[in-house]
């Protein structure tokens, strides 16, 4: 229904604008109530009244800045001091606008209640830039489009509350040109104001404008920041900004006193082997939640998982009891796995610092006689992969055009039909090349199927086992099938004994258990070493924390580099336990892990303090209660943030003739 406010010009138009922008705030605030049902599992177990109106005032001051960004054309338009525009035909043209803009911005959240589940954030700009190159997306998006039907019922009745609630000023008063010209020079004068006050988030003098990282004041956990932010919002903020700002906590010196990434003097010793082959599988989403063997605790001790293989090879490994990813997605585990590089603030491809001099796992190899090889069943451009794995060093590179090129495989019929070749063959394809490739070598394998959209080849849609209520527990058990197939024939593979294996996830997803839906608990993954000639001990280390960042300065270690590098990790093998720690990123908040204690830091203060071994779901904030624990852990947060940001910046991502000067000082 139109609805027409009978009164004056000046009256009619602001009127019309309040109620237009009140529209759209209870518009933004319904397709947020859709995103927490979508995502129940994640928010409701920590949910209570307090927390919920916390979380409403804080979702109200974000929803009014992002609606007043969308908006800011079409109440400019509204208030306009231009005669000649009282037609309603440009009165129908700004209808159009308003429904436009406000049904993209409510879409843009409808999206993010899915992909939310895989990020554990909301959407910003380097979203757009991650997937520039996947030409396969029109097809995903039309399978979640069916998939989410419901989702694209709730975005039709909100662009339909938005059409029919519209306000349409009255153009039909006319009154003298000289009061209309001051009527709405004085509009524009009061609201423009209002407007900067509302898009700014305060009207206190001196204050920066509301970014991502303040919705944390308003919750408990930092995954529920992404409960008071909306995606506009996200989106909006993050355009042009400067992604790696260096903090100013301490002095150069206290810095590198408290934290350096810089390795001078790896760790040569009776674990080094020089000449030994190396072998990265980073497998897609595999949460350590879906490996019974680290979770012997769950479902009273009956619980068994999904990963049958990787059981019985982490039997014979060494494996971490307390080992976590460094982000929430597939393009954060590369730099994280292969160089040492945690996501802070960004994905690290995504930034300009993605052009500074580095190295990696395969280019400080090189000098000791190794070759390399990076495999990823996608399109070859998929995820920014080739060009990270060129820029660390791989000298060859295996995707989906190389596989098709094979004529021992079936090509694109091997195709998932979204991603990647199916894991099992792909596996099987990188063998035929190490078969041929010069020892020792350096190799490393992304592995897709177990990637959204969940899916199995044919000929296992029945064979394997549907259970656990997740569509992803049919996938990893095809991928355990793949990963158990590749370690029988390389086994017969005479490079096989002098071999050291890393098997990986890249990021968790989707989750059962409270355990994994904590803070924490969503960077919780599988690290496993195998060494097939019994290098390394098999069981599992409860003494260390581990992280993906660790695992290039551990393979380091274990083929005897005995190059300066730098990397923010440890080697878990000669690192004293107690000073082995693990760093992660979350919604604007910095969480550091050290011994039993996991601090949160939002880059100003402290804001969490839990003992995470004895506390695993995170309910009991000491904050406050272990000063000097929590002041230690702090100031070690503080160097590594500002060494990261730092070196980034100042393009330090390899030694230089300064660093090494000042650690031998």
């Amino acid at each position: 229904m139109l609805m027409k406010c009978r009164c004056s010009l000046l009256h009619s138009r602001v009127v019309a604008g309040v109620l237009n922008v009140l529209l759209a705030m209870l518009v933004m605030m319904l397709s947020r109530v859709v995103f927490y049902c979508e995502n129940w599992s994640t928010f409701a177990p920590w949910q209570s009244w307090s927390l919920l109106w916390s979380e409403v005032r804080g979702a109200l001051m974000f929803d009014l800045s992002a609606v007043l960004y969308v908006n800011g054309l079409y109440l400019v338009l509204l208030l306009l001091p231009w005669h000649g525009k009282e037609r309603p035909a440009f009165h129908r043209a700004l209808r159009w606008l308003y429904v436009a803009s406000n049904a993209l911005a409510v879409g843009s959240n409808l999206c993010d209640a899915v992909y939310f589940q895989y990020t554990g954030r909301r959407t910003t700009v380097s979203v757009l830039n991650e997937f520039a190159a996947e030409g396969n997306l029109a097809g995903i998006f039309g399978t979640e489009l069916v998939r989410h039907w419901y989702l694209v019922l709730a975005f039709a009745v909100l662009v339909a509350l938005l059409w029919w609630g519209h306000v349409v000023a009255d153009s039909s008063v006319r009154p003298p040109r000289w009061r209309y010209y001051v009527s709405q020079v004085a509009a524009l004068v009061v609201a423009a104001p209002l407007a900067i006050v509302g898009i700014r988030g305060s009207a206190t003098a001196g204050t920066r404008p509301i970014t991502v990282s303040n919705a944390a004041q308003w919750v408990n956990r930092p995954i529920e920041a992404a409960l008071v932010l909306n995606t506009p919002f996200s989106i909006i903020r993050s355009i042009g900004k400067k992604v790696f700002v260096t903090p100013h906590y301490m002095t150069v010196a206290e810095m590198q006193a408290a934290y350096s990434p810089l390795h001078l003097h790896p760790v040569v010793d009776s674990l080094s082997r020089p000449g030994r082959n190396v072998v990265v599988l980073i497998v897609e989403s595999m949460g350590k939640e879906y490996v019974g063997s680290m979770n012997r605790d769950l479902d009273g001790g009956s619980y068994r998982g999904y990963m049958p293989f990787v059981d019985s090879l982490a039997a014979r490994s060494m494996t971490f009891r307390y080992s976590f990813a460094n982000g929430r997605k597939s393009m954060d585990a590369m730099p994280s796995i292969l160089a040492g590089l945690p996501m802070m603030v960004e994905t690290f491809f995504l930034t300009p610092a993605s052009l500074n001099d580095m190295e990696g796992l395969p280019s400080l190899l090189k000098p000791q006689g190794y070759s390399s090889a990076f495999f990823h069943g996608g399109h070859n451009i998929s995820m920014g992969f080739s060009a990270f794995a060129h820029t660390i060093g791989y000298e060859r590179y295996y995707g989906l055009d190389e596989y098709c090129q094979s004529p021992k495989y079936h090509g694109m019929d091997d195709f998932d039909g979204k991603w990647a070749i199916w894991d099992e063959p792909f596996l099987q394809y990188m063998l035929d090349v190490l078969a041929t490739q010069r020892e020792p070598f350096v190799a490393t394998a992304f592995t897709a199927s177990s990637h959204h959209p969940y899916g199995v080849p044919a000929q296992y849609a029945d064979s394997l086992r549907d259970e656990g209520g997740r569509e992803i527990h049919k996938c990893v058990r095809y991928t355990d099938l793949a990963l158990r197939r590749f370690f029988e024939r390389a086994q017969r593979q005479p490079w096989y004994r002098n071999t050291v294996f890393v098997i990986v996830a890249d990021h968790t997803n989707q989750t059962s258990h409270p355990v994994y839906q904590t803070d924490l608990g969503l960077y919780s993954v599988p690290i496993i070493l195998f060494t097939p000639d019994g290098t390394l001990p098999a069981g599992e280390r409860t003494d260390v924390v581990a992280q993906q960042t660790d695992i290039t300065p551990t393979l380091l270690h274990l083929t005897g580099c005995r190059r300066p590098y730098v990397a923010f990790g440890s080697d878990l093998l000669s690192t004293p336990p107690e000073q082995t720690w693990a760093f992660n990123y979350n919604n604007g908040i910095y969480q550091l892990l050290r011994g039993s204690l996991l601090l949160q830091f939002n880059g100003e203060r402290t804001v969490g303090l839990y003992d995470y071994r004895a506390d695993p779901l995170l309910r009991h904030n000491l904050r406050g209660t272990l000063p000097d624990q929590q002041q230690a852990i702090e100031h070690q947060l503080k160097a590594l943030i500002q060494q990261y940001m730092w070196r980034m910046n100042d393009n330090r991502l390899t030694p230089r003739p300064d660093d090494l000067d000042a650690a031998t000082r």
